[in-house]
């Protein structure tokens, strides 16, 4: 059976993704295009003429006059110019039913490459209620090609487009006169579309107090806050259900297993190192949801050009929140967002800042120090102390990123001002479909790392803390004899001036393959050296006994700063195609990092 490829093309917020999950489901799959760091999805669908169809979400792209990566691999793949992707048999292109005035531009770029091609009015629904009626049938008429209405975010909502997939789509006929195309435009729309109003009477009620330089700024900073809260409060009960579990689990094997390699290995390994990272799922989980509904409501971009002035002073544009927001879930897709930054100097000094950003990664690492030395109080009757804190850490990584980016700009001696265009799309409450989908592919992906990277590094460390077994008549702990200690202890020469004992010393370094493992190293390590109750549900009262508080903040203090895991310089260089600008962002981490600790390791020792 042949299978029908269907590229999904059009400008960004036009709900294409949305109708790709609803065409697709579940069956879909996510790589990088060959090449470059560009995010490529496909999916299967079967319609009901039994015709099986691969669907290509493109990423978005306003125009094929291409000014990014993005719009660079969307054009490349329509015109068939990948040798790794083939060219698509049908076009399929979205376009928000209530915004045509700037969706028509690139439909008709796209009309007149002659190719076979199917234009989707998405939201429907919504133009509908905003009093918008489109003449589907004459827009047919005028362009030549078949219009189908789809609702991406409905059940159903695709039915018609998948219908129109079973039909044979000839090239396009178009009866439209030869003039600009912004003269084209215009002329369709007043064929037609009959508009009301040019602006959502809500979208402006809203934008009213989202948009307001001061109360803008206050809820901005309010909806954040909110976010940081919530991770400690909701994720609590969640928490302590996965840790019973891993609690249980391990006095089981103890239980079963005798005393022994594979004891350890299991207790003190898995359980005690992997387990002591997937405890955080939740919190993770709830971060990602205030991100990705933050995204589907149209907040981000009006939260971009809220911040604009403020970027300025750092000599960004509104344009760099957006990579930099993606970068508290993981620095490597914030990093790719900066694709559809254009100015060249903005895009890198966006990039070089990005690892600043607290990603998602530092959330077990902060969560257990936190969980150790901030007390669990209300302030105020209203916060949570060590929600406050994690605020705080949050916000320490943001100014630091905006002085970086001043300082940078300085030492390029740029003067020169960027202008934001950017826009602003209608408000829409969130799809529970896609934010469900959009949850279980980010939780899948942190529990591959957990199954994969943080599992095999924590097995690899518990080898290394358990061999080579100490001689007979040895007087201190079996782990200070093995391999992982005697790194740890050469390790400590180099970071003691700032409060780190050699078991951090350790669980430094795999924590560079991944941010959660050093977590995990910890719970090894400690597990090892310590007795058969040493578990992950243990660690944090271990670390609140042994530790002090200097060394406790130290700690996070480096985390601030600290570089990303390796596969964020790694895609930092394929970015930026330069190991210059790879080393320049890894050394001057590393250095703020050292800095910051030792300043606040010396002076927590004074003051408590």
């Amino acid at each position: 059976m042949t299978t029908l490829r269907v590229a999904l093309v059009g400008n960004p917020n036009c709900g294409k993704t949305a109708l790709f999950n609803q065409l697709t489901g579940s069956r879909q799959k996510v790589a990088n295009y060959a090449g470059v760091t560009v995010e490529r999805k496909e999916g299967h669908l079967t319609t009901a003429a039994h015709h099986d169809v691969l669907v290509v979400d493109l990423p978005g792209a306003y125009s094929l006059a291409a000014t990014s990566p993005d719009e660079a691999v969307t054009r490349d793949v329509i015109l068939g110019r990948r040798a790794d992707e083939p060219s698509p048999d049908l076009l399929v292109c979205v376009a928000d039913a209530t915004n045509l005035r700037l969706h028509l531009r690139f439909v008709l770029e796209l009309l007149a490459l002659g190719r076979p091609m199917v234009l989707a009015l998405n939201m429907v629904d919504e133009a509908q209620r905003r009093g918008i009626h489109i003449d589907r049938a004459a827009l047919q008429l005028a362009l030549g090609i078949p219009v189908v209405e789809t609702v991406a975010v409905r059940r159903g909502g695709a039915m018609a487009l998948i219908k129109q997939l079973d039909l044979a789509v000839p090239p396009p006929q178009s009866h439209i006169a030869t003039q600009d195309i912004h003269a084209q435009v215009r002329t369709l729309l007043q064929q037609t579309v009959s508009m009301p109003r040019v602006t959502d009477r809500r979208d402006e009620v809203i934008d009213r107090i989202v948009l307001h330089p001061v109360w803008g700024l206050v809820l901005l900073a309010a909806v954040l806050f909110l976010m940081f809260q919530a991770v400690f409060s909701w994720a609590a009960p969640l928490m302590d259900a996965i840790e019973a579990t891993l609690q249980a689990s391990g006095q089981a094997l103890r239980h079963v297993l005798p005393e022994g390699a594979l004891r350890s290995l299991l207790v003190d390994g898995v359980i005690a190192g992997a387990g002591s990272v997937l405890v955080f799922l939740p919190q993770i989980i709830i971060l990602f949801l205030f991100i990705l509904v933050l995204e589907q409501s149209g907040y981000l971009p009006r939260a971009a050009f809220l911040l604009d002035r403020i970027m300025m002073t750092a000599g960004l544009t509104g344009r760099s929140f957006i990579p930099l927001l993606s970068s508290f879930a993981c620095a490597i897709p914030g990093v790719m967002a900066t694709r559809t930054i254009q100015n060249p100097r903005d895009r890198l000094v966006t990039i070089m800042i990005a690892p600043l950003m607290t990603c998602s990664a530092r959330l077990p690492v902060y969560a257990l120090l936190i969980g150790a030395f901030i007390p669990q109080r209300s302030v105020l009757g209203l916060f949570n102390l060590q929600g406050l804190v994690l605020f705080m850490l949050y916000l320490a990584g943001i100014l630091s990123a905006l002085l970086v980016a001043a300082v940078l700009k300085k030492l390029r001696h740029d003067t020169s001002e960027h202008a934001l265009l950017l826009e602003l799309p209608s408000y829409r409450l969130p799809n529970v479909r896609d934010l469900a989908l959009g949850l279980w592919e980010r939780a899948t992906i942190f529990l591959h790392r957990v199954g994969g990277i943080i599992l095999s590094l924590t097995i690899l460390l518990w080898f290394l803390s358990s061999y080579p077994a100490p001689p007979a008549g040895f007087s201190g702990a079996a782990i200070d004899y093995s391999m992982a200690g005697r790194i740890g202890h050469l390790l400590q020469v180099v970071f003691a001036p700032i409060g780190f004992n050699w078991q951090i010393s350790i669980a430094l370094i795999p924590g560079l393959a991944a941010r959660e493992v050093a977590v995990s190293s910890l719970a090894t390590v400690y597990a090892i050296s310590g007795s058969d109750t040493a578990a992950a549900e243990q660690l944090v009262p271990i670390l609140a006994s042994q530790w002090s508080l200097a060394t406790g903040l130290s700690l996070l203090a480096w985390y601030v700063f600290a570089p990303q895991c390796l596969s964020t310089l790694a895609v930092i260089r394929r970015e930026t195609n330069s190991w210059r600008s790879t080393a320049l962002c890894a050394g001057y981490l590393f250095a703020l990092a050292y800095v910051a600790s030792l300043v606040t390791y010396q002076v927590a020792r004074v003051l408590w």
